[in-house]
């Protein structure tokens, strides 16, 4: 299947899929595990409620600093607790990075190179790129080695280099930039251990969240709507696609 068939049948399974009826999922073994790291935000706490509608999986786990079980980006052992929490759970079949971070408090994203900060350089990276990789580094090796199993996390299309024609947001771009890296790499030498699984970064569009709040342009969708295409997106995908970067219709983002 080519990239952009399974763009197009996407698209056409998202439009389907609005309003009032969910994702099956049906690319998928019946049972097993579904977890959302993020589940508190809007697109975390969407795709939670998504998921767990399709009735395809036994359990279906969300993980937020702010609601029980807790894990921090920042802190490698949550992140270990909760890969182990999951297997516990059953067959780890989907998992999806639903974190990011674009500002913080009164720090908006740098529109220019005076406004580059080191503290805050490295706490994009932490929580955009360094945490979502430790997580991979415990879940990966999680996952079956047969059947349809994925870990997507999402991204973002600023942070594509090929795509960059304005400048600014240095921290986010980056950070974001380095993520898609990241799970590249990690979908190479996840095809040598399990080659039914799939490990991508998705870009859900803009939505209409606490991340897109403070600026006025940002005129997003719901983020029920944004994630039933994104889940139509992961039903779709094939072992062949992974370590691709992907927009919320199925299409290829440039690196």
């Amino acid at each position: 299947m080519t990239d952009q068939l399974i763009a197009n049948q996407t698209r056409d399974a998202a439009s389907d899929a609005l309003p009032g009826l969910t994702v099956r999922l049906d690319s998928f073994p019946r049972g097993g595990v579904a977890a959302v790291f993020g589940a508190s935000g809007g697109i975390g706490s969407a795709l939670s409620v998504a998921l767990t509608d399709s009735g395809r999986f036994d359990t279906v786990l969300g993980f937020s600093r702010g609601m029980a079980p807790a894990f921090d980006l920042t802190d490698e052992d949550s992140l270990a607790r909760a890969a182990e929490q999951i297997a516990e759970a059953g067959e780890v079949r989907l998992v999806i990075i639903a974190t990011g971070m674009l500002h913080e408090g009164e720090a908006l994203p740098e529109k220019s190179w005076r406004e580059l900060d080191a503290e805050r350089l490295a706490r994009a990276f932490a929580i955009n790129a360094t945490g979502p990789v430790l997580l991979m580094k415990h879940l990966l090796p999680r996952l079956p080695r047969t059947g349809k199993a994925m870990l997507a996390a999402l991204s973002a299309r600023v942070g594509s280099i090929g795509d960059n024609r304005l400048g600014g947001w240095y921290g986010y771009r980056a950070s974001k930039a380095a993520l898609n890296q990241l799970v590249h790499c990690a979908a190479i030498e996840l095809a040598r251990r399990s080659p039914d699984a799939i490990c991508i970064a998705l870009h859900p569009g803009t939505v209409a969240t606490k991340l897109s709040a403070p600026f006025a342009s940002a005129s997003g969708v719901a983020p029920v709507e944004a994630a039933r295409h994104l889940l139509a997106v992961v039903d779709r995908l094939e072992a062949k696609n992974s370590g691709g970067f992907y927009d919320w219709g199925g299409t290829p983002v440039p690196w």
